[in-house]
């Protein structure tokens, strides 16, 4: 019996990503969705789709009223 992987706490690495952007900068510069997601990758190595990180990001985007931008 193998041993349970660690996952990574992705909603967690996004809510603290996310929380930078709004303590660092006003909401003049926006970040780029794919930069939210290369971000992410980085931190937690997660293999989920770039389809379901967005998805996630960008609820968790609307909940903080943090704007994101689609180019990137």
């Amino acid at each position: 019996m193998r041993a349970p992987t660690e996952t990574p706490d992705v909603a967690g690495a996004v809510d603290a990503i996310l929380g930078a952007q709004t303590a660092a900068l006003s909401q003049t510069t926006p970040l780029s969705m794919s930069t939210v997601i290369s971000q992410l990758r980085e931190r937690t190595g997660t293999t989920r789709s770039d389809a379901d990180l967005e998805g996630l990001i960008a609820k968790k985007a609307a909940v903080l009223d943090v704007h994101l931008s689609r180019n990137g």
